[in-house]
């Protein structure tokens, strides 16, 4: 079963996303807080990061590289999510894809199982 973290601080998102992505047979983890994304990542090594670009602590922009830094991290997909078009900015520091808000929800499990395919 394939781990995703959904790094997002906006509840009604994450529940969202989370009961979809678990029905689709995901292991699913949450971080709400950037400064939880490394500690979260390092426990349950996911195979995917789904990550907002706007957290209350930090810019999502500053995980992605902050993974991109980590041995651990270095390939593994982080999906950017944001209702502005930031793709430009999150695709050079590393993100894998970006998604612009609103999106199905249901083009993340397929772009999760070509990721995690690939």
């Amino acid at each position: 079963m394939a781990k995703i973290m959904i790094v997002d601080d906006d509840r009604t998102t994450v529940k969202l996303l989370q009961t979809l992505l678990e029905l689709e047979g995901f292991e699913v983890f949450v971080a709400g807080r950037g400064a939880d994304v490394i500690p979260l990542a390092q426990d349950t090594m996911p195979d995917i990061f789904l990550m907002d670009y706007h957290l209350s602590d930090v810019d999502g922009v500053e995980i992605v590289r902050a993974l991109r830094a980590s041995d651990l991290f270095a390939t593994t997909p982080i999906v950017v999510t944001s209702g502005l078009d930031v793709e430009d900015e999150v695709r050079e520091a590393g993100a894998t894809d970006f998604k612009l808000k609103p999106f199905e929800p249901e083009e993340l499990s397929a772009l999760f199982k070509d990721l995690i395919a690939d």
